[in-house]
């Protein structure tokens, strides 16, 4: 039904309910049965938008209506206490209850609590505090947790062979939780917190309640000199900050973990995920984000085409190259366990991308909108284009490829989605969709380099070529408006539009910054690593997959109904009913005609 409510216009701090049977809520002062609910801040202008309904004037009072499911009894006209408004006597608007409704006081309270949040200097919403643009970073941050929670999980899980989907699954999901702890206890000061060094923050915790209920502030991004820029200072808290750049570090290193799915280590990998997120991601994110020189210098990356994806596919590459190959049979023949699950897991990663593109302006405001759209056109673009040179060259379309093209077009896209204009993003969709289909199915068979390192999810070719193309791009098509919306260097554009060959140096002078970093640091990692752990598991473990890594399945059932154990003699190869066969796993999953844990049917 709908619930009169009225404002007293001389007296616009109080508000008159007649409801009798709401006596108990906190924000309410009770007198007789009249129920007053006293306001921060003025009347109708304050209850309007937090009824969401536009108020009406009467010569005695302001009438609001409210959507309540809460009947209201006849109540008595009766006069506001003396004592309550001095000199002041005012009659109640009177309202009837439909016939047969019960009363209830639940709704009320929910509106009362509606109106309450929208008083003044409320402890939870402070002066500096954009509700809009709150409520759009921490969805974004939720479709960037999205991409690697489930959507690499379940595209790692479903694009490797049957006997490392666990593994594969696991790893990303390790990676995940093990990042966030990280990144609150020192990793996000380090990358967004004040200077210490040209390329790194000082360490500090993100844990105390005074520093994550604060505004957020990135002090190092303060650029002075003539036409400078302040610190940028987001209309939200920092806890909504942390939280968002800890679901990018996150997704850095799950990419990272796909070139060396197959065969690393696992208690390798736990060691090494935070080590890398600390001494390696830390320092792009703080060098082209957090108000380092390249920052300052005016390198452009808007979302992360140098910080993640030119990190993690260098990085990636060369962890692959001291962890080591997989199985020769492994490298011959590695197709998905569940290609419809690997869809869905790249659904979920394109989708995702909204946030990831949506969410770096730090606001929902104009160039959010620019970037999210940008994002979709280049992805699809370039998927297209892949699959096209697929069909082309080998005759028919490959959904591999399909969504490898679309990887590329997400990444290519991300340094410059919200500085170019929608046409140049078909460009780079295009460039994205044969540059790395050329060096993966082209170059890749003719370096000697290239064919030596086992990158199992072509890494090096999705994410780092990808990546440094979409930079270069950007240093050519970045657009002066959308630039000066964006950039801490005044007067920044691309190429093509005045800006001189000077901005594409500096983009390639910063991808040379992050190559050598993680080339370096992560050798160090692994090497460290190395000398307590073994890096690659055994060939014997290699042979089994998860169940030697974990002691579980991806798919438990063996024919019929029947758990495949790969100790046991198979009768029906000749052997005595359950006698143990002799010799090594790998000689008897080869008798046996098994891969793994499942026979090739």
């Amino acid at each position: 039904m709908l619930r009169r409510i009225s404002i007293l216009p001389k007296f616009p701090k109080l508000l008159c309910i007649e409801d009798p049977y709401v006596l108990k809520f906190h924000s309410f002062a009770v007198a007789s049965a009249e129920v007053y609910l006293r306001l921060q801040h003025g009347g109708h202008a304050c209850l309007s938008p937090a009824l969401g309904l536009p108020a009406y004037g009467a010569p005695e009072c302001t009438t609001l209506y409210s959507s309540v499911n809460a009947p209201i009894k006849r109540a008595r006209a009766a006069s506001t206490p003396a004592k309550q408004r001095p000199g002041h006597q005012t009659k109640f608007i009177r309202v009837s209850p439909p016939p047969g409704h019960r009363h209830a006081c639940s709704s009320l309270e929910m509106a009362a609590a509606a109106i309450g949040a929208y008083g003044a200097d409320l402890p939870a919403v402070p002066e500096w505090l954009n509700k809009g643009d709150n409520a759009w970073q921490l969805t974004a941050a939720t479709f960037v947790g999205i991409q690697s929670m489930p959507g690499l999980v379940v595209l790692y899980g479903s694009i490797v062979k049957k006997k490392w989907a666990v593994n594969s699954a696991f790893m990303a999901l390790y990676a995940y939780a093990s990042s966030l702890l990280v990144w609150v206890l020192v990793g996000f000061r380090m990358a967004f917190g004040e200077r210490l060094l040209p390329f790194w923050g000082k360490a500090g915790v993100a844990l105390s309640q005074g520093y994550l209920t604060g505004r957020a502030r990135l002090s190092a991004t303060a650029h002075g000199g003539e036409g400078g820029t302040p610190a940028a200072e987001p209309f939200y808290p920092e806890a909504t900050l942390v939280l968002f750049q800890f679901e990018f570090a996150a997704i850095t290193l799950i990419l990272l973990a796909g070139s060396v799915l197959g065969r690393m280590n696992i208690k390798a990998w736990m060691a090494f995920t935070p080590l890398w997120l600390l001494l390696s991601y830390t320092v792009g994110a703080f060098s082209l984000w957090g108000g380092g020189f390249l920052y300052h210098w005016g390198v452009i990356d808007y979302s992360g085409g140098y910080v993640i994806h030119l990190s993690s596919g260098i990085a990636g590459f060369t962890a692959a190259y001291w962890v080591g190959p997989r199985l020769k049979s492994d490298r011959e023949r590695f197709s998905p366990n569940n290609i419809l699950l690997m869809i869905a897991g790249g659904g979920l990663l394109w989708m995702g991308w909204a946030g990831f593109n949506g969410g770096a302006p730090y606001a929902a405001n104009i160039t959010a909108s620019i970037a999210v759209l940008n994002t979709n056109v280049s992805a699809a673009t370039s998927l297209l284009t892949w699959t096209c040179l697929d069909v082309i060259f080998f005759g028919k379309p490959s959904v591999i490829g399909a969504v490898q093209g679309m990887m590329t077009g997400l990444v290519c896209i991300t340094p410059g989605a919200g500085l170019v204009q929608t046409w140049a993003a078909v460009i780079m969709g295009m460039c994205a969709g044969s540059v790395p289909w050329f060096t993966m199915m082209i170059l890749h068979k003719k370096s000697t380099l290239l064919m030596k390192v086992d990158d199992t999810l072509a890494v090096f070719h999705t994410h780092a070529v990808a990546g440094l193309l979409g930079g270069v791009l950007t240093g050519l098509l970045a657009t002066p408006e959308l630039m000066a919306m964006e950039s801490p260097v005044p007067g920044s554009k691309g190429t093509f539009y005045g800006g001189g060959i000077g901005q594409v140096g500096k983009q390639l002078a910063g991808a040379a910054f992050v190559i050598a970093w993680n080339l370096v640091v992560t050798t160090l990692i692994l090497f460290g690593i190395g000398l307590f752990i073994p890096l690659r598991m055994p060939d014997d473990q290699l042979m089994i997959g998860d169940d030697a890594a974990h002691g579980e399945e991806a798919y438990a059932l063996w024919g019929d109904g029947e758990k495949f154990d790969a100790t046991r003699h198979d009768v029906s190869r000749g052997g005595a009913g359950g006698e143990r066969e002799m010799g090594t796993a790998e000689q008897r999953l080869a008798g046996m005609g098994a891969r793994g844990v499942t026979i090739q049917l």
